[in-house]
């Protein structure tokens, strides 16, 4: 991404309760000088053809013929598209490129689910996962390499913020899950995976028809790439992807809430894990510095949140520390008390090596659900999906963490081989 600076500004401190990074670091530009279009809308890409010499007409043009092929086809070879003069390609290549994450590791679960370990051009490394059900495909999409919350809780918070994923990196992922599910027009880009057959999941149904900006990071920690990326991805000039069926998480960034709402105007969904001060304060640390009635005042004031668009809140089923009836209880008055739109996402604990708490056992999790669904508030439990590859709520956590060099190198190798 040469000339393109995707520093966020530095007003905003990034919350932790040990080693808070405040500015991550800038991202590596190209070795070649090219400049990256994935990521960017029309009226950037058209800005950087007249900066590069051509006219405004033909820059207009050229902008809106590369945008569709890009985001609307799925193309990322000039020379492939074919509505523009075969004379104007080769100066396009020699310029610009439509880059695409590199895939390092393809993981399928039993139960359909997958995940891909990613690593951007500078070389660092981020997680996606791919969740198949019977009526939707949720992809779940990171936002940042490593988080800085450190929620206790959670795998993925244990790593360090490296970077924030930039627009192109952001959506990216889409296009990457795109590609391998073959939803292009024309059918499939090749190579991707070659595990499954394109119909594998277009025969049922399960094509990717949601996103969840709940993968690595904080996404609102990341706002103005995240802002961006989504806004191309719900461009109907491009991937056309409606807001009723993109959420954001977050865990409680109080003052980008509002903002978030006002102009990108997603689903919200909190992770709350907690109803008291306490037990929030330890487990998702950024209570302490917005804390739970701040953060619920928040999701009252959140726009376009209504009954037809309810504000999810997720909950961790975590034994003897926030899976009581009077936890239930308490849950149901905080939302009673704020008038919120609101659901309950129970999630059952996924256990990972080193963490201090266990699951709350099924009968407990089915009455601390039965107490907030006799008041009146939706509260099902999730079935968890791809624990046995690590892909589980709260289990991403970069696989080359706990794979050598070696390995990836020799997982390379073998499809290589395999692809001949």
């Amino acid at each position: 991404m040469a000339d393109i600076d995707p520093q966020l500004p530095t007003s905003m401190p990034i919350a932790g309760h040990f080693d808070p990074v405040v500015t991550p670091r800038a991202v590596t530009a190209r070795a070649d000088g090219k400049i990256d279009l994935l990521g960017l809308p029309r009226t950037e890409i058209t800005r950087l053809f007249t900066e590069a010499g051509l006219d405004a007409k033909a820059a207009k043009l050229r902008g809106k013929q590369v945008f569709h092929w890009i985001y609307h086809r799925g193309i990322s070879d000039f020379d492939s598209m074919t509505d523009i003069a075969k004379a104007m390609r080769p100066w396009l290549d020699a310029r610009f490129v439509v880059g695409r994450p590199e895939i390092v590791v393809s993981q399928h679960s039993e139960d359909g689910t997958r995940k891909w370990l990613l690593r951007t051009a500078d070389d660092h490394e981020f997680e996606m996962v791919f969740i198949p059900d019977a009526d939707r495909g949720t992809l779940c999409v990171s936002s940042q390499v490593g988080c800085t919350l450190n929620c206790r809780f959670c795998h993925t918070g244990t790593m360090r913020l490296v970077r924030n994923l930039t627009p192109g990196e952001i959506v990216g992922q889409v296009m990457l899950a795109r590609d391998a599910l073959g939803e292009w027009p024309k059918g499939a880009m090749d190579g991707l995976d070659d595990e499954e057959a394109e119909g594998d999941y277009s025969a049922d149904g399960r094509l990717l028809t949601n996103i969840v900006m709940m993968g690595m990071g904080e996404p609102l920690y990341n706002y103005d790439n995240v802002r961006d990326a989504l806004k191309i991805v719900m461009d109907g000039d491009g991937l056309a992807l409606s807001k009723r069926r993109i959420t954001l998480s977050t865990s409680g960034v109080v003052p980008m809430m509002e903002k978030c709402g006002e102009e990108i105007g997603v689903n919200l969904a909190v992770s709350l894990h907690a109803v008291t001060k306490e037990v929030r304060d330890e487990i998702v640390p950024i209570n302490r510095k917005y804390g739970i009635e701040q953060l619920l005042q928040a999701c009252a004031d959140y726009p376009s949140a209504s009954n037809a668009r309810r504000i999810t809140f997720e909950y961790v089923m975590l034994k003897d520390k926030n899976d009581s009836d009077d936890d239930a209880r308490e849950l149901v008055r905080l939302i009673k008390q704020y008038k919120l739109p609101a659901k309950v996402n129970l999630i059952p604990f996924n256990p990972w090596p080193g963490a201090i708490y266990e699951c709350s056992t099924p009968e407990r999790i089915r009455r601390f659900s039965e107490i907030v669904f006799d008041a009146g508030i939706s509260a099902p439990v999730r079935t968890p999906r791809g624990r046995d590859i690590d892909a589980a709520c709260g289990q991403l956590k970069t696989a080359a963490q706990k794979m050598s060099r070696a390995d990836q190198d020799r997982l390379a190798e073998e499809k290589q081989v395999a692809l001949g």
